[in-house]
Parts: structure tokens; sequence; C-alpha cells
């Protein structure tokens, strides 16, 4: 369900496995109960859709979520995540901007209007003929946020059947990157997905070799 990747006593940090809702579901313990388990009381700083793999941060204090929940707000903490698609984009890199409205079946949909609009910036490189890298820099956090965007420029993540990709072993998108500030220190983490068959396949492994800090490269404008 989840691996410890680092705590301190103002937080955990978690890398999330795929598949895994974080929120109880049908009597089930979801996610975050889950982790309360092992660390007693905990603050759900933020959230990743159940078919995302990745990074989280939960708060152990009222102090330490008080801070990490400003920066979510105020769109300071550093997130990049990874995604595959087996379609070509309609461009290599460049931005993603628009409002975001709800769909059918669950899903969410860009909109033309720009009144109060979800920000995603991308980079893309190939990784094999018919699979394509995406680096992606979320401006905003909105529900299905990176699926949606990704979608509307000819290239749904890999997996999602929501929004029209093919079929996959798993949704493959991973929160790979997360940096927030702490009591006036910054912490960065980074981590490599370790499921589903083409994460773990040796051209992703040479196509990240350029992707590996995603916080040096030139991002467009988002």
């Amino acid at each position: 369900m989840f691996d410890v990747i680092w705590q301190s006593d103002q937080v955990v940090v978690i890398n999330k496995h795929a598949g895994v809702s974080f929120h109880s579901e049908q009597g089930e313990a979801g996610l975050f109960a889950s982790v309360a388990e092992s660390y007693g009381s905990l603050y759900p700083v933020h959230r990743l859709d159940k078919p995302t793999s990745g990074l989280m941060v939960m708060a152990k204090s009222a102090a330490a979520n008080q801070q990490l929940c400003a920066q979510f707000s105020a769109r300071q903490v550093e997130k990049y995540y990874l995604a595959l698609s087996d379609k070509k984009p309609g461009k290599k890199q460049g931005a993603v901007i628009g409002d975001m409205a709800a769909a059918r079946r669950g899903a969410w949909m860009l909109t033309r209007k720009r009144s109060n609009p979800a920000r995603t910036a991308f980079i893309s490189t190939s990784v094999s003929p018919g699979l394509r890298l995406f680096l992606v820099k979320p401006a905003t956090g909105r529900t299905h946020q990176i699926r949606v965007a990704l979608k509307s420029v000819g290239a749904p993540i890999l997996g999602d059947a929501l929004y029209g990709a093919a079929p996959a072993d798993r949704v493959y998108l991973h929160a790979y990157s997360l940096g927030f500030t702490l009591d006036g220190e910054f912490q960065r983490f980074t981590y490599m997905p370790t499921m589903g068959q083409h994460f773990c396949d040796a051209a992703f492994t040479s196509a990240m070799t350029d992707f590996g800090e995603p916080w040096s490269l030139k991002w467009p404008a988002c």
C-alpha cells in the first residue's frame, strides 16, 4: 500500500502504491487510515488519485500541517510527475491552461474559459517506438488535472481508460518529486516508480537520464 521514504517528528513522507485509495472504502482501510495506524494522529495535507503512485507528505503535528497546507494553497510546493503515453502529443513541450469542468462518469474536461484556470507545464521525450515519457509540472492542484491536460494535447496517459487511453497493467502516472519548506528548511524528495511493466523497463530508465533533476530544466511558461 505504501513505502516510508522519510520521517521526522513533524512529517512522514511516503510512496503511495498505484491503485490505492486515499480514503477508506467499503469497510477497508484506505491509505491515510493505514499510515495513521503506524504513526498515530496525522493530518492529510494533500491527496493523489487512486490510480496514481508516488510521493506524499502527511503532517504529524498541527503546526506542520498549517505550514504545509499554506504552501499548497499558495502554490509554493515543488511538484513533478512522470507519465507515459502511447500517443505522440501535438507538441513535444508546452503548457496547458484552462478552466476545468465536471464531465460524465466522474471525469473532468478542459474548457476554453480562464476564469480560474488549471495550469500544467510538460516536457516529453521518446522512450521507445510508440511510447513517450512526459515530465509534468502542475502549477495548480485540481482533480485529474494532469490526466486532463495530457488528453487535451492528444496523449492520454497509458492505462487511463476514463480518458480514452489504451489499456495497460496500471495508469502510468507517478508523483516523482516533492519539495516543501518546514520550519524554514527546504526538503526535497525524489522517488522512481516501482510498479508497472513499462516503468520497470530499461528503456524507461534510459529515457529518465535527462529528467532526473526536473527542477534544473528550462520549463515552458505556465
